[in-house]
This record gives structure tokens, C-alpha cells and sequence, in this order.
């Protein structure tokens, strides 16, 4: 293959990558040959580094003699090269300390768990809440406001909770309120969200919603209710991505934030890692979204039992330190996979 590396080749790639990965500096053939005490002169490194760059792992800044990797280079990285280390305890430690999950809800654990990743790596913290229609239906209640307004409060098994305000075509008694609730949680209980709908339509079609109306109406008010709301995304840290080098220009800063501020395009990255198992690595393009040139993001998803609820992962530059930021993205995910499910 064209792209085949001898071990030299390899040696002095990853040589180059874990440079720059520290530095954020062009890498010269005399820097290889100094710091990783390889057996080579500085010309046949140079040698290797031109084929690398013909091969497209290198580029060669207008400015510099020496060379940085590309995306290319870092997905090769990542791919081949890399050895992930586990966690180390003071950094399970730090992890584990900045929650204190006790009486608190879903959306308080994922939020700070944004604020946490953003923290320990240094880079920025996201994570996509669940979406509604993921969990598992526990109960609905409806709640009379004025006139025919309607507050309806449907309740996750995990904890979530869902409000939403309906205008009913007709006003409805508290005490028929109750009723409906009744019936519809004796219904649906138990169902995941996601088929609570089908359910009901189902439902609606047979003997019991043509001959009693209260039952055909309670049906009709729990379907609205079950409208699915746009994704919910926690992001923390976005001002540690400034602190790296190659982003100190204002007109990158302003596309980063850009991108940021985009987050319906974050979801859509995000949603593409709700089937993968395990961390999943996009590596600046490969994230399809042009705000995102020059970053790297790692994800993975939380669950309880074999019931993906989202994703959470972290945003840094292309050079980011993978070894380091891998391990906590994983551990991470576990953990919260466990908070959710003792809440």
C-alpha cells in the first residue's frame, strides 16, 4: 500500500505527533533526533518527514522549516500507534469528588458532569442530555390552570420529568383530570416513551375510546403531551479551548464560538454516537461541521442497563493529548451510567 509505514516511519511520526501534542510548535528534524534519542541523523529524519508529508501524514507551515501533523496523522495516531492508559487513582479521586449525587435530579448530575469533564481535561466538557422519548413512561398527571389551560407533567422512570401547557379544545373538571390520569398511567406504565404514542393511537382505535369519551379525550390530551422537544446540551469550558496556541487569533475565536453557539449541529455529531459502543474519536474533519476545523471530539455514551441515554465527551484541539483525554471520557461515562441508575 502507498500509505504502508515501516517502523521507522512509525517511530518517527509519533515522534513528531507527541512534539507537537506538548509544544503546539512546528517539529524540525534536529527536535526528533534530540528529545527521542532515535539513532538517526538529522538528514535522514528530514528524509522520513518529506515522505510523510507526500504521503499526507506532515504539512510544512509557510513559516517554519519544520513540519505539523494532519488529520490524517492524528486518526493514524489514534489508530495504530497510540497505547491509552488506564486512569490513575488521584484521577478517579478528582473525578469522583465533584459529585455529590445524593437527592439530586438527572439534569443536575449531567450538568455538572459538562462542568467536571471541562475541569479535569482542560478542554470543553458537552454532554446531550436524554431524550424524552428514550426513557421508560412511570406516570402522567394533568393539571388544571385556568379556563381550558392544562399543565401536563409526564414522569420518566430515571427521574426526568417533562412539563407542558396545553390549550384543550373544551374545560375539563379536576376531578375528570384525575381520572384521566389514572387510566393513562394503568395503561402505559412500564412502556419505554417511544412506543407510549403508538400505544395510545392503538388505543384510541378500539371499543373502549368509541363508547366512552372521557377515556377518547384522555387519550387525545396525553397525545399532544407526548410531542417530542428539541435535545437538551450542557456545554462547559468553552473559553479553555482560547488557552491553546493555535486558536489566538480573534477571527478563529470567533468561528469557534460560532460553532458552539450552533448547537442543533453539536446534537446532530452527538446523535451519530448513540448506537456506537464504546469512546468514539472524531478528528477535525471527520466531524463533517466546517465551524469545527482544528478540533477533536471524544465521546462516549452513558446507559442504564442496555438503555443508551446519551452522550457526553469532550471538545479540544486536533493536538489534544488523546492518552490523557480518552481514559477520562470512558471513565467518566461510567460513573455516570451509575449515578442515573442508583437515582
Amino acid at each position: 500500500m502507498k500509505d504502508e509505514l515501516s517502523e521507522r516511519n512509525k517511530k518517527i511520526l509519533e515522534a513528531i505527533i507527541e512534539d507537537y501534542i506538548v509544544t503546539a510548535e512546528p517539529v524540525g528534524s534536529r527536535a526528533v533526533t534530540r528529545r527521542h534519542g532515535l539513532a538517526l541523523s538529522p538528514a535522514s529524519v528530514r528524509n522520513v518527514m518529506a515522505d510523510l508529508e507526500e504521503m499526507g501524514f506532515l504539512a510544512s507551515p509557510h513559516t517554519s522549516a519544520g513540519r505539523v501533523p494532519t488529520d490524517k496523522a492524528y486518526r493514524f495516531y489514534v489508530d495504530s500507534l497510540l497505547t491509552v492508559r488506564r486512569i490513575d487513582k488521584p484521577e478517579r479521586e478528582l473525578i469522583r469528588k465533584q459529585y455529590n449525587a445524593a437527592g439530586r435530579d438527572i439534569g443536575a448530575i449531567l450538568h455538572e458532569t459538562s462542568r467536571m469533564l471541562s475541569s479535569v481535561s482542560r478542554y470543553t466538557g458537552i454532554v446531550l442530555a436524554p431524550r424524552f422519548s428514550s426513557t421508560i413512561f412511570r406516570h402522567i398527571e394533568f393539571v388544571k390552570l385556568s379556563g381550558r389551560r392544562i399543565l401536563t407533567v409526564l414522569v420518566a422512570q430515571n427521574g426526568s420529568v417533562q412539563n407542558r401547557l396545553i390549550e384543550s379544545e373544551e374545560e375539563f373538571a379536576t376531578e375528570d383530570l384525575v381520572r384521566m390520569s389514572n387510566y393513562l398511567n394503568e395503561l402505559l406504565e412500564g412502556l419505554p416513551v417511544a412506543q407510549v404514542r403508538t400505544r395510545i393511537l392503538e388505543e384510541m382505535k378500539g371499543e373502549k375510546a368509541l363508547y366512552d369519551s372521557l377515556i377518547a379525550r384522555a387519550l387525545v390530551l396525553s397525545e399532544q403531551t407526548l410531542e417530542e422537544e428539541g435535545a437538551q446540551i450542557f456545554i462547559e469550558g468553552q473559553t479553555n479551548i482560547f488557552e491553546q496556541p493555535e486558536f489566538a487569533d480573534v477571527g478563529r475565536m470567533k468561528t469557534i464560538f460560532r460553532a458552539f453557539e450552533e448547537k442543533g449541529h453539536l446534537v446532530d455529531l452527538l446523535d451519530r454516537c448513540i448506537n456506537a459502543q464504546g469512546v468514539q474519536i472524531f478528528i477535525g474533519a471527520e466531524t463533517h461541521l466546517n465551524r469545527m476545523e482544528g478540533l477533536s471530539v471524544v465521546t462516549s455514551t452513558y446507559l442504564t442497563g442496555k438503555n443508551t441515554l446519551g452522550v457526553l465527551g469532550v471538545i479540544g484541539p486536533t493536538r489534544m493529548g488523546y492518552a490523557k483525554v480518552i481514559p477520562i471520557v470512558d471513565y467518566t461515562a461510567k460513573l455516570v451510567s451509575r449515578l442515573l441508575e442508583e437515582t
